[in-house]
């Protein structure tokens, strides 16, 4: 099993670390106290469903952490286990300012002569000094944005799988509603409807006879192609953003002729980019 020890200074972004954790596939326990650590690990071991990957957020939110960390290191190293700490840093400057933002307290501010965030900063610093020194990895994100911050753990504790974009190519009916998660909306309402062609009109898009009528038709290649490549600029700028999900609509009036077919064709050119996850669902189909 791989362990990850996430810790660091408040305000550094540790909760961001373990939320990006979570969306690699790692179980994720937050503020959990040193002391029940090696115990959850046992228990992890033991399960019948074992896990594979567990990270704990620990931090000075314990009041039982004193910022040594080298005894549950030492009682690690005689499990089944791959042991690795995660250290996130910021300059005092930065670490200020988020405070203030967010308008909330150091945890240690209290425990100095005046009780500034100053001082708790301070205070914290040093009390973390051998868990950084010890850390297998630390990253500083005094400069790094929310998606800048994602990728680094990304390329540290991710794996192919997870670092794959997901995206849902998703038929509807305009009639019904627009589906409310969608990212983008294409209309293929300007193509011919199969709806009136009676020997047509009581299959779906799925069926081969209506998938070819509609992809025939005058400008449904042209718009396949040139939609097509609006989602590579889009796609890209989404990973460079951080972004690992986006749900394309693709609607038609009752959402069973053209925009099946449509959506089946999109993800089928879609899906020859092997860093993408494409699946196709049809929301209105049968409800007719």
């Amino acid at each position: 099993m791989d362990f990850l020890l996430v810790t660091g200074l408040s305000g550094a972004g540790l909760q961001t670390a373990a939320k990006v954790l979570e969306d690699l596939g790692w179980y994720v326990a937050d503020n959990l106290p040193p002391e029940l650590i090696s115990r959850m690990v046992d228990l992890s071991l033991e399960s019948d469903s074992r896990l594979e990957r567990l990270a704990v957020v620990i931090d000075v939110r314990s009041r039982l952490f004193t910022g040594d960390l080298g005894w549950v290191l030492t009682e690690l190293e005689s499990k089944a286990v791959h042991t690795r700490v995660l250290y996130l840093d910021a300059s005092d400057e930065v670490l200020v300012r988020r405070f203030e933002q967010v308008r909330r307290s150091h945890p240690l501010s209290g425990g100095g002569a005046q009780g500034t965030l100053s001082e708790g900063i301070a205070a914290e610093r040093d009390q973390l000094a051998k868990v950084k020194a010890a850390a297998d990895l630390v990253i500083d994100t005094s400069s790094l944005a929310a998606h800048q911050l994602r990728q680094k753990i990304e390329d540290a504790f991710g794996d192919a799988e997870h670092r794959t974009m997901q995206v849902t190519v998703q038929s509807f009916g305009f009639k019904y509603g627009l589906p409310m998660d969608a990212d983008l909306v294409c209309d293929v309402r300007f193509l011919p409807n199969p709806h009136w062609i009676p020997e047509l009109r009581p299959h779906t898009g799925q069926s081969p006879d209506v998938r070819d009528y509609v992809l025939s038709q005058d400008g449904a290649d042209d718009y396949l192609t040139t939609y097509h490549h609006l989602l590579d600029l889009t796609i890209a700028g989404y990973r460079r953003e951080g972004k690992r999900y986006m749900t394309i609509a693709v609607g038609c009036t009752g959402g069973k002729h053209r925009s099946v077919a449509m959506s089946e064709a999109l993800a089928g050119r879609l899906g020859k980019d092997s860093g993408l996850g494409v699946r196709v669902v049809h929301r209105d189909l049968g409800r007719e």
